[in-house]
Order: structure tokens, then C-alpha cells, then sequence
């Protein structure tokens, strides 16, 4: 496997605070994050049967999970997020007769530890929520126990060219980090193999969105919850002379106004038969449920 399957530098308190601030903005602001849920499912087509049990991993304020019950009305979809300010959102939106019909049920759950029983889920959906998970190998692996064999995998993340212009601004500022990891397309499929998932597929995109000056794109972070969480950052933007230099080495269009580069990663995959091996440090370690051992009792 390559390098870095891990994003030990978030802080993941941090990231529960952004989003716990940004619950009522998110939506107005999240234009690009609607987009990217939408193309993310167009890729429904690989199901191969309707599914009855779906988990939206980082739901936010539910406009996924919410388009998930209409698409798949007899499913009973789980809406998980970091955020209780985001599900209060998911909840709320919820008309009254569809929450008559079938609530919409909204759980405050890290994506690394689900509240889920083993060889339930028959959809595991998740739109841009990787990227603040710390450990793939540990997220993939809890993904892998809470779903059926055969059971569709589908998610989408940012890549590591996203922001590359204001990393750079940043860097030209100072050497302390301003702007997220992000995980590459490559290591996101050796980390599904790794843990087992059969047939992935994955495919990247890329956005370019402009914005009147660096500001309004901070602002914009701001608003969806996509601060800078990561652990050895500095407090603050490091001060007003800093954000004013980081302004000035942010590449300007020939409009004065500046672009934004987003690079989305979209993959597929399908949760393993029982038994399926674990690479691990370039073994494979099997998993045999219980129920296919032979017991000898005696008598």
C-alpha cells in the first residue's frame, strides 16, 4: 500500500466544532457540495438489487439522505453525522407527512465507530466526508463489518489538488499549514483492497470556482464547516499582517478576481463475501464467521 493511508494531523474536535457551527449555514453555501452529490448519484446504476437498509455517512443537514428516501421509498435510510446541530437540520427539513410515513432516523455517530450491527446495510453512502476521517484503514474496515456481502459501497472525497491555490498563498505566508490534507485517488483504492472490498472503481473530476478576493473564499469555508482543522495549526489566521500577505501571493485573474481549484474523487466498491482476507502489512489475516466452523461436541 502507499504511503499515507492515515490523517493523523486532523483535530477531530475541531472538525466537530465547524460543523457544529456551520449547521445553519451549510446548505446556502454549498453549491459545489450539491453538485458532487448529484453526480455521485448518477452512480446508483451499480446496485444491483433495491436496497433495504442505507446509511448516509456524514449526512451534514440531510439533503442527501433526504433524496435517498424519495429515490428508494420502501428503504429505511440512517442519517449519520459528527454534528447534532447538522441532524437537527436533517430533521427539521423533513416534511410532516414523510416523517409519518417514515421518519427519517438522524444519529450523532463517528464515522469510524457506527451504532450499526454486523452484515446489515445493504447501501453505504457517503458524499465528501472521507477526507476528515483520520485512519482509512481503520474507517474501511468498520465500513466493511457493518455491510452485506456483495452490499454496494459509494462515496466521494475531495483530492489532494484541491486548494492548491490558497496552499500556495499560504505558503508564500509562512510554513505553518493553513489548509486540509486530502487523500489521492490511488491510496483511497489501495486502502479499499486492502480491507477486503471487491471490484472498486474510481474516478476523478475536477471544479475550478471563482470568487471576488481570498476573502470570499474563506468565507465560503467558513460557512460549510471546511475551517482548517488540523492539529498544529496556528490559532486564529495568524494575524491580520499575515492574512494580508497570504491575500497578495493568492494568484489574481486578469478581472482581479481569483479561482479555486476542487479536485473530487468518486469510487465504488462492493463489501466482500464472509471470510474475505485482510491485507495487513503484506499478509492477509481471514475473518471466518463462526457459523461456518464445525463444532465437535462431546458427548
Amino acid at each position: 500500500m502507499r504511503e499515507i493511508a492515515q490523517n493523523a494531523a486532523l483535530d477531530r474536535r475541531s472538525v466537530r466544532a465547524h460543523f457544529e457551527r456551520a449547521a445553519a449555514s451549510y446548505d446556502a453555501a454549498a453549491a459545489l457540495q450539491h453538485e458532487v452529490e448529484a453526480r455521485l448519484q448518477d452512480r446508483f446504476s451499480a446496485l444491483k438489487t433495491p436496497p433495504g437498509l442505507i446509511a448516509d455517512i456524514g449526512a451534514g443537514p440531510g439533503r442527501g439522505a433526504l433524496e435517498l428516501q424519495q429515490r428508494f421509498p420502501k428503504a429505511q435510510v440512517l442519517a449519520f453525522d459528527l454534528a447534532h446541530g447538522m441532524l437537527k437540520r436533517a430533521r427539521a427539513q423533513q416534511s410532516w407527512l414523510a416523517r409519518w410515513r417514515k421518519p427519517l432516523h438522524a444519529i450523532c455517530a463517528d464515522a469510524q465507530q457506527l451504532p450499526i450491527h454486523n452484515n446489515t446495510l445493504d447501501l453505504l453512502y457517503s458524499n465528501l466526508c472521507i477526507q476528515w476521517c483520520q485512519a482509512l484503514p481503520e474507517l474501511f474496515a468498520e465500513w466493511r463489518r457493518v455491510m452485506k456481502p456483495g452490499s454496494l459501497l459509494l462515496f466521494s472525497s475531495f483530492g489532494p489538488d484541491t486548494l492548491h491555490e490558497l496552499r500556495s498563498a499560504w505558503a508564500a505566508v509562512d510554513g505553518s499549514p493553513h489548509v486540509n490534507q486530502f487523500f489521492d485517488m490511488h491510496i483511497l483504492g489501495d486502502a479499499l483492497l486492502a480491507a477486503g472490498f471487491r471490484d472498486p472503481v474510481l474516478e476523478t473530476d475536477r471544479f475550478t470556482l471563482r470568487y471576488s478576493s481570498p476573502n470570499a473564499l474563506l468565507r465560503e469555508l467558513k460557512a460549510i464547516g471546511a475551517s482548517n482543522a488540523l492539529a498544529h495549526r496556528k490559532a486564529g489566521l495568524g494575524g491580520r499582517s499575515s492574512l494580508a500577505a497570504m491575500q497578495d501571493a493568492y494568484p489574481k485573474l486578469a478581472d482581479g478576481k481569483i479561482q479555486a481549484t476542487y479536485e473530487v474523487v468518486y469510487a465504488q466498491a462492493f463489501a466482500p463475501p464472509d471470510g474475505s482476507p485482510i491485507r495487513t502489512s503484506g499478509a492477509e489475516v481471514a475473518s471466518v464467521p463462526i457459523s461456518s466452523i464445525p463444532i465437535r461436541r462431546k458427548s
